[in-house]
């Protein structure tokens, strides 16, 4: 059965309500056939496009204190040691899954633990591989931590076409690995921060399946 985030299921009401209303304008008004029906299958597309995007498939997670899990689906773009300006101001690994606008938008936690840090910022929606944007661009800022890891943290990061952030994470709340931490709109990334030395078991290329698939491990 298929299945939508809840954070689509307005947006899917108002597609719904156009797409319906743009087929019966079109099959009344529009005395062409060959038109009419362009203009319906036009209406379909966006509808099925919608129905894409808020897909919210459920995922099996095989809970693990010492893994860290993908919090999303998308392609592997960086892994690399950076400094973390932040929350820790020290370096990181980094661990950056780019979304296209096809993939599932849900963001599951990658680790279990307590919620530390919880922030949202403003910004702009630069494209979201752009070396900037996780600085510059609409973001929010989540540390979790557990007694495997310490303090892990994941920044999602609104893309050219994301115009909304949705966390759900709250200071002080206990989480489960692979429960639902969110949702961003229309294409975006999310970068994860891990400790020095823990053991990344991706590569940069990799296409990763939030909530299942093991990224890191220590």
């Amino acid at each position: 059965m298929l299945h939508f985030h809840r954070e689509g299921y307005k947006i899917i009401t108002i597609t719904f309500a156009i797409v319906i209303t743009g087929i019966l304008l079109s099959d009344y008004f529009v005395e062409l056939f060959w038109l009419q029906k362009t203009i319906q299958v036009f209406f379909l597309i966006v509808l099925i496009l919608i129905l894409q995007f808020f897909r919210n498939p459920r995922r099996k997670t095989q809970i693990n204190d010492r893994q860290i899990i993908a919090p999303v689906d998308g392609k592997v773009v960086v892994i690399e040691e950076v400094e973390e300006p932040e929350y820790f101001k020290d370096k990181r690994l980094q661990v950056s899954i780019f979304m296209s606008p096809i993939n599932v938008h849900v963001t599951r936690y990658a680790l279990g633990g307590v919620v530390k840090y919880s922030k949202y910022h403003p910004g702009k929606y630069l494209v979201a591989w752009h070396p900037k944007s996780s600085t510059e661009n609409e973001r929010t800022t989540v540390v979790v931590e557990n007694e495997s890891f310490g303090a892990v943290l994941y920044r999602q990061i609104a893309g050219a076409l994301a115009k909304r952030i949705v966390n759900y994470a709250k200071e002080g709340e206990k989480v489960e690995q692979g429960s639902d931490a969110g949702f961003i709109k229309f294409g975006s990334r999310v970068d994860l921060y891990l400790p020095l030395g823990t053991e990344v078991k991706v590569n940069i290329g990799d296409k990763v399946k939030g909530g299942v698939q093991v990224i890191a491990e220590k």
